[in-house]
């Protein structure tokens, strides 16, 4: 079989860590992301899509949400739709400013990236507080990306932003860098009500360049994170038909970087499909093959194989309960359920692993809808279903 080449060279023996999965909360509507609350041990942040940020504790939801903006979120969506409440980070000095910045599209399409501040509720941020520091009207109603967080490394806020939509970006978005699609940007949102430049950015002095553009060639980067030990970025970009693709920034980068699309898909041509030149383009460190036109369908009978269609970023582990895995990093695939592992050795991903019958989510039963992930206070690792739940990786013993 073609799939034999799945993973490359990455078929070395995984370190080894039993695990499993303990459910955080659960009764959530369309789960997109979840992270720990800033000062605040033992609460989680849940965002559902709809435009509400709810907060978990001990089991259990709390009844008051931490943040409600559906009023201003397009809302209601059909079933897997890419628009609404898609991402949150938290200020680096937020037990300070009580500053969180949040990403969203609104009901005309037009994606947010906003200011937010706590209110004198610790638990309850200001609904009336919003400070719009940059927005960008969307042309089709997928492909917004949507994540966002601060860098360990410089502290300024990255903003993934996809092509803008449909198949095949249409407008060659990615490859042109007087529009933001396509790109990772990066921001300094440390000037009062709007935000500026940072010197070093790699565009800011050139002509005919959106100088927030941190990096280019990007299709839809659904989740990236930050090792925050290393700085290193890593990146899960969707991919179109055929391959699924980790993306890699070391934290010593000066930015500027270019990861091929929509010339290359993953390792390969896409458009042009044959004698793409690929001289100038990052590669990706891990691909996998997307088998989007054979998506499993729960029926009780018999499935064929599925790798998997759409890659769901993650993180580098750097908690503590699971020092063995010290340095590995999580990601998934939306469609498939598969949970897998690797640890990147000079750029090279090894000890590869699929956890998924381990972590066994929901006690086992099949999830596919993984739909990101996200660290508590201490690092360790928590995992969104879209379904409603959330979950925490644990030793098996």
């Amino acid at each position: 079989m073609i799939k034999i080449f799945l993973f490359l060279s990455l078929m070395l023996f995984a370190k080894g860590e039993e695990l499993t999965s303990e459910l955080v909360a659960d009764g959530f509507s369309k789960p997109v992301y979840a992270t720990a609350l800033p000062g605040r041990p033992g609460y989680i942040i849940v965002l559902e899509q709809k435009g509400v940020i709810k907060l978990a504790k001990n089991g259990k939801t709390l009844k008051n949400p931490f943040l409600d903006i559906t009023g201003r979120v397009h809302y209601p969506l059909p079933p897997h739709d890419e628009r609404g409440l898609l991402g949150i980070a938290f200020h680096p000095e937020y037990k300070q400013n009580g500053f969180l910045f949040v990403n969203y599209v609104d009901e005309h399409d037009v994606t947010h990236i906003s200011r937010f501040q706590i209110s004198e509720n610790p638990l309850k941020a200001n609904p009336q507080s919003e400070i719009i520091l940059l927005t960008l009207k969307q042309p089709f109603p997928n492909h917004n990306g949507g994540h966002l967080g601060f860098s360990p490394k410089d502290g300024f806020l990255y903003i993934s932003i996809g092509d803008g939509g449909d198949g095949g970006d249409p407008f060659n978005h990615a490859q042109n860098p007087e529009t933001l699609f396509g790109s990772m940007l990066r921001i300094d949102v440390d000037l009062g009500n709007s935000f500026g430049i940072p010197e070093n950015n790699p565009f800011k002095y050139l002509n005919n360049v959106r100088p927030e553009i941190w990096s280019t060639g990007l299709r839809n980067v659904w989740r990236f994170s930050f090792d925050r030990k290393t700085g290193d970025l890593y990146m899960g970009d969707v991919g179109q038909d055929k391959w699924e693709e980790i993306n890699f920034q070391p934290a010593e980068s000066t930015g500027g970087e270019n990861y091929g699309w929509r010339i290359m898909e993953g390792n390969h041509c896409y458009n042009p499909e044959t004698d793409c030149d690929e001289s100038e383009f990052v590669k990706p460190i891990l691909e996998y093959p997307n088998d989007a036109n054979y998506m499993r369908v729960i029926t009780g009978m018999d499935e064929p194989e599925v790798d998997g269609c759409s890659v769901t970023g993650g993180y580098v582990y750097r908690g503590k309960t699971m020092p063995q895995l010290n340095g590995t990093y999580f990601f998934a695939d939306y469609c498939s359920g598969n949970i897998w592992t690797f640890d990147l050795d000079k750029g090279i991903p090894k000890h590869f692993s699929n956890r998924t019958d381990e972590i066994a989510l929901g006690g086992g039963d099949y999830t596919t809808y993984i739909s990101s992930f996200g660290e508590d206070e201490d690092g360790e690792l928590l995992i969104v279903d879209y379904s409603g739940a959330v979950y925490r990786i644990i030793p098996s013993h």
